[in-house]
């Protein structure tokens, strides 16, 4: 065999190698495309769909640290005036909470699908332990807490929501302690309605159960609500009415908000309720006690107040409010923008507490005696 034989040899071998090789070479499929995240800007900033749906989902919440100081305080803020499980210093109260909230939207043929979703995670001096009567759950606002989950199709809302007699007619201004004269219960589950005519004129009814000891229906027939307001570039007019099933009573509020000014706005807001059958658990009156609308003492109550920016961060809070038992509450706050999303808001809040005959209620609204003086700072991340 000479060189050249040789050569063409192993050539043949090589090539005979490759062409085996080649037929077991692995096929690597191609990589599918990515799925990214797509805005939804339909029902705002914020919300994107979720993969795969039609759904709009929005994601947001924030996380708070109240410091409270002296004697007046609400549940909703850093300080209370039940010292039940005895952690209260007789100074300083302290909460931190992490709130988180959904919201979704998808258009339907029946109109648009909503959600909403709210709840509260607080530590207070220490971690609640589980129950819904535990002093902690109750007296301090600690644990957990649902505030909303509602489904809403159209104008038909289902859930656990405020009271429209709260929610619709707007809350008492932009201080922290808005409730040292009370203008309502809150927390219930919902059958409600809302009409929209789309030139400002809008309504709601809402079929209620209510809640706590003396709100919670003990009947088939419902707590009943119903709202009328006229929404313009100057302001609005609200109007509000409620029956309360459990003791046949039947409580109102109107309210009148102005755009004073770009800088300046203003409200007041009157409430009246009867109160013939009513009596307050804790002091046993045969009458002219609390129901879960009428809140305040007497029959009726006022409030006002109003918000000024002096800036783009700035901004000046305040609320007066009175009512015929002779509770008088003020409370004034300045909130300050750090940064986006980073607000600080310092509070000084008055509670004089009236009487009823000779009923003392120097307890009755939060307050730890006759004339209560109170702070609060509040440190809020929202997103």
């Amino acid at each position: 065999m000479n060189i050249k034989s040789l050569l063409l040899g192993s050539a043949a071998a090589l090539i005979a190698v490759s062409g085996a090789r080649a037929a077991d070479a692995v096929t690597v499929a191609e990589p599918e495309p990515a799925e990214y995240v797509k805005i939804c800007d339909v029902y705002g900033s914020g919300y994107f769909y979720i993969p795969g749906t039609e759904t709009c989902l929005r994601i947001g919440g924030y996380v708070r640290y109240d410091i409270g100081v002296g004697d007046v305080g609400s549940y909703d803020g850093a300080r209370t005036h039940d010292v039940q499980d005895g952690s209260d210093q007789g100074t300083w109260r302290k909460n931190a909470r992490f709130d988180l909230r959904t919201w979704t939207g998808q258009e339907t043929e029946l109109g648009t699908l909503k959600t909403y979703t709210e709840t509260k995670f607080n530590f207070g001096n220490r971690n609640a332990y589980s129950g819904p009567d535990s002093p902690q759950n109750y007296a301090f606002n600690r644990g957990i807490t649902l505030n909303f989950a509602w489904i809403q199709l159209g104008g038909l809302r289902v859930g656990k929501d405020e009271s429209a007699f709260d929610t619709f007619i707007g809350y008492a201004g932009n201080v922290l302690n808005d409730t040292l004269v009370p203008y309502g219960d809150f927390d219930t589950n919902v059958v409600q309605y809302y009409f929209d005519a789309g030139n400002g004129f809008s309504a709601v009814v809402s079929l209620e159960e209510g809640s706590g000891v003396v709100g919670t229906i003990d009947s088939y027939v419902p707590h009943l609500v119903g709202g009328v307001k006229y929404t313009q570039g100057w302001g609005a007019i609200t109007g509000v009415v409620a029956y309360d099933s459990n003791y046949e009573e039947v409580a109102g509020k109107v309210r009148l908000d102005v755009n004073a000014t770009n800088e300046l706005s203003l409200f007041i807001m009157a409430g009246y309720g009867t109160d013939d059958n009513l009596t307050d658990g804790t002091y046993a009156i045969p009458a002219g006690g609390r129901g879960f609308y009428k809140q305040w003492g007497g029959n009726w109550a006022v409030w006002g107040g109003g918000t000024y920016k002096f800036n783009e961060k700035t901004s000046f809070n305040l609320q007066a409010a009175y009512d015929e038992w002779k509770n008088l509450g003020i409370a004034a706050n300045v909130a300050y923008d750090i940064v986006p999303g980073l607000t600080i808001t310092a509070e000084v809040d008055y509670l004089h507490a009236g009487k009823f005959g000779d009923v003392d209620f120097s307890n009755w609204t939060n307050a730890d005696k006759k004339n209560s003086v109170g702070g609060l700072l509040r440190f809020q991340r929202s997103f």
